[in-house]
């Protein structure tokens, strides 16, 4: 067992609790619905998606960057619906890091990046209010991963030690981003796999 009391979770949202928000599956889901060109979207998107991500774009505005750019016969309305259903709930890994949260008392902060619309709704849709005690969203704190002001921010804002923080992301840059500040790191490829590293730090739920 590591040496280490964590009294601080940071956690990426899309990959780990829910679906992306706006991944390139999902943007191939709204390609093949709406019979977009692919290679015209896909490019369109890289090269505005961070700034929406940083708050720095609404999504009405992103949208008309990427596809409201020509006539077309679907709404911006339609486009906006069929997107946030493309988000869907790991609850049982939510429901586990509640567990986590409830055992050990741990103060619990979301680090994510993610676009305004897309993040308010996601929280308020899967209730994850009820996990999180604040979040460190790209779109609210106008940086974003691999910014690692974005994770000095959290560490401010959280008043946590570096020490006794844990942060868990699917993307191992960003975990190794923190790891350079201080803080405990796992890359997350599964509920299991993150279990049995969680064990390691003595946070287990039976």
């Amino acid at each position: 067992m590591k040496d280490t009391h964590i009294t601080t979770l940071f956690l990426d949202i899309g990959g780990v609790l829910l679906t992306n928000g706006w991944g390139r599956v999902e943007r191939n889901n709204a390609v093949a619905h709406f019979q977009l060109n692919s290679d015209e979207v896909q490019e369109r998107h890289h090269l505005t998606f961070d700034t929406y991500e940083q708050g720095k774009l609404s999504l009405d505005e992103y949208l008309k960057r990427v596809i409201f750019y020509e006539p077309r016969n679907f709404s911006t309305d339609d486009f906006i619906a069929f997107m946030l259903k493309q988000s869907t709930a790991y609850q049982t890994t939510i429901d586990f890091f509640k567990s986590l949260k409830v055992k050990y008392d741990l103060n619990v902060i979301a680090v994510n990046n993610e676009g305004r619309e897309l993040n308010e709704f996601r929280i308020k849709e899967f209730h994850l209010g009820e996990l999180f005690d604040g979040f460190v969203s790209s779109a609210f704190v106008h940086l974003r991963k691999p910014d690692a002001d974005l994770f000095r921010m959290a560490i401010d804002v959280s008043q946590a030690s570096p020490a006794a923080s844990l942060y868990i992301d699917d993307r191992h840059m960003f975990v190794e981003v923190a790891q350079t500040l201080g803080m405990n790191g796992i890359h997350y490829t599964g509920l299991d796999a993150v279990k049995a590293e969680l064990k390691s730090y003595g946070l287990e739920v039976n």
